[in-house]
């Protein structure tokens, strides 16, 4: 199975103007985590509607995961004045196509966010998005470069650690793609995430970024709760990510309320 070239040519695109409860906001300490993982694991988490968007690794196919931590930074409305947030998060999600539009894009398992906003959109949306404690300790050198990140989260649902470090001699690794661009298109930019909420219901939102410049990293430490309870990746294995890569900050825009898809 060859995996097809992606270029970002092809998905970057102006930014759809903001409107109603449309927000910005910029995300520090984005880090991507990424596990590749057996898809039979999958099996009862993902609808039919999409399908696992593998890859062949080490001789196996395999489906690819990502934790994403970071910061929200001047949380706000992208419309009107409003008061400005940060707070922690933590995102889980499995990169899919939808086989309905064969739009790449995501499955998020869920959230973790630091702020008592989180009850927004788990009780006007129903969104799968729960209550944590989140703390970040990172410092960076004078080029950038991560010399400490460390991030703990205390949640009753994911909770997690993880201590990443970054140097000037850490290579991209992307086997199961045909070139480095391709990989950082399939990792950074799916602009459409789905999932269930919890009322079951799939449902659906969108996002618009710039292409992101993010560097590849180490991981030192991890133990991801969520991940060895719902028997994805295993503690031990969680030792062992298939790339992570760290961006010091970016900016995010968020097409609200989401979608019910039914």
């Amino acid at each position: 199975m060859n995996f097809p070239n992606l270029k970002f040519q092809d998905y970057l695109h102006l930014r759809p103007e903001p409107k109603g409860l449309d927000v910005v906001c910029k995300l520090q300490h984005f880090a991507l985590i990424t596990y590749a993982i057996d898809p039979a694991r999958f099996k009862d988490i993902i609808p039919a509607r999409f399908k696992l968007d593998t890859i062949q690794y080490q001789g196996q196919e395999k489906a690819l995961m990502s934790v994403v931590p970071f910061i929200d930074v001047d949380f706000t409305s992208a419309v009107y004045p409003f008061p400005k947030f940060q707070m922690g998060q933590t995102n889980y999600r499995i990169y899919v196509i939808d086989q309905e539009t064969q739009q790449r894009c995501v499955w998020f398992l869920g959230t973790t966010l630091d702020s008592w906003t989180v009850f927004v959109p788990r009780i006007a949306w129903i969104l799968p998005w729960h209550k944590a404690v989140i703390s970040f300790d990172c410092q960076q050198d004078e080029q950038g470069l991560y010399q400490k990140y460390h991030m703990t989260t205390q949640c009753e649902w994911a909770s997690s650690e993880i201590q990443l470090i970054q140097s000037s001699e850490d290579v991209w690794q992307f086997e199961g793609f045909p070139d480095l661009e391709t990989y950082r298109v399939y990792l950074t930019h799916p602009l459409a995430g789905f999932y269930h909420r919890r009322d079951g219901k799939l449902g659906t939102y969108r996002v618009w970024h710039d292409r992101l410049q993010p560097r590849p990293a180490k991981l030192h430490h991890a133990r991801f709760e969520l991940l060895a309870r719902m028997n994805l990746v295993s503690f031990e294995d969680q030792l062992q990510p298939y790339s992570v890569l760290i961006e010091p900050v970016n900016e995010f825009t968020i097409y609200l309320p989401p979608t019910v898809l039914g």
